[in-house]
């Protein structure tokens, strides 16, 4: 049996760094055409932006923000074959800026899917493990909807867009996952709530409680995520706050890694890439909480063939005894379905 089934990770995920020029502005180099992006200024303080195939060009969230979605072409005006196009927005495009972008793929615009109890829209890829779903909750309690992947999903992104409210990050490292939830625009650690995410997450359905997580009527965009072996690892580790830290294990040489104290409140979350830097030690690092330019000159993490491992003592990542959530997308399988091994850089 193969390592992976996925040979080409980028064909499924992709970093892309450019500089904005104020006007309009086609990007490629992304090796597809995206259906999520994540868009970040490097350069200076900025808020980050989020559009999805699903809501369609225009329409972003903000990461680091509880506010409803904003609409418009100066945010970006469309996914294209190889990467995106971009309106004036500083956003996205301010003249001689700098930027990260992330880049997923699913299926496209998606379609009704009827799984569960309220009907949404979904988009989703099946190979990656990767589904966007746009919902309307209603009714009260325990409910649940449809979301493409047909296994249950490891880590789950949520967030209303048509009022401010909170995101909710529902990820299966957690104790009792179906009651701790943590916020994509907080430095809290993990809360607790009661069966937040309802009779919890199966391979056909999202669940949420409703009034506790969400607002029957209210507009919300559902990002699921499924591990698969070789190309996405959602895990937890415990810190040892060395320089010579703890090694943590994917089974892939990272493209990104998103890291999360949850075990007490303050610490921001930190981002990396292969991209930005683009050798060991990675010393580049931005946060998703905040509107923050990139961070640089810190050591960090290494990036090696197989994992990442921790090269810092800030507390954000490298307590002593702290804990941790991480999801990593692959740069490369450690070893491929014809056997190629991948190298450390």
């Amino acid at each position: 049996m193969a390592y992976t089934t996925i040979n080409k990770s980028t064909d499924h995920f992709n970093s892309k760094l450019y500089t904005g020029n104020g006007s309009t502005n086609a990007i490629t180099g992304v090796g597809f055409q995206p259906d999520m992006c994540w868009w970040k200024m490097r350069s200076a303080i900025e808020e980050h932006a989020l559009g999805d195939a699903v809501r369609t060009a225009g329409y972003i969230v903000k990461p680091n923000s509880s506010d409803e979605q904003a609409q418009s072409a100066s945010y970006f005006a469309s996914f294209d074959s190889d990467g995106f196009t971009l309106g004036s927005d500083d956003k996205t495009n301010k003249n001689t800026s700098t930027y990260a972008s992330w880049n997923w793929k699913a299926n496209g615009a998606g379609s009704s899917n009827t799984d569960g109890s309220i009907t949404s829209t979904v988009s989703a890829s099946t190979t990656s493990g990767f589904s966007i779903a746009k919902v309307t909750l209603s009714g009260s309690g325990n409910q649940t909807f449809g979301h493409g992947l047909g296994v249950t999903p490891s880590l789950v992104i949520f967030k209303c867009t048509s009022h401010a409210e909170s995101w909710k990050v529902y990820h299966s490292s957690l104790s009792s996952p179906e009651s701790k939830y943590l916020q994509l625009n907080t430095t809290d650690g993990a809360g607790n709530a009661s069966n937040i995410w309802g009779a919890g997450m199966t391979s056909s359905t999202v669940g949420v409680k409703v009034g506790t997580i969400g607002t029957a009527g209210q507009d919300y965009i559902c990002y699921a995520f499924a591990e698969k072996q070789g190309f996405s690892k959602f895990g937890s580790y415990s810190s040892n706050n060395n320089v010579d830290g703890n090694f943590i294990y994917t089974g892939f040489s990272p493209a990104f890694v998103y890291i999360k104290q949850t075990n007490t409140d303050g610490e921001s979350s930190k981002m990396y890439d292969n991209k930005r830097l683009g050798y060991n030690v990675v010393a580049n690092w931005l946060e998703a909480d905040d509107s923050q330019a990139e961070g640089t000159g810190s050591n960090q993490i290494d990036i090696l063939s197989n994992g990442f491992k921790l090269r810092a003592t800030n507390t954000a990542i490298n307590a002593s005894g702290g804990s941790y959530i991480f999801m990593a997308f692959a740069e490369a399988p450690i070893v491929s379905s014809n056997g190629i091994p991948a190298v450390a850089r």
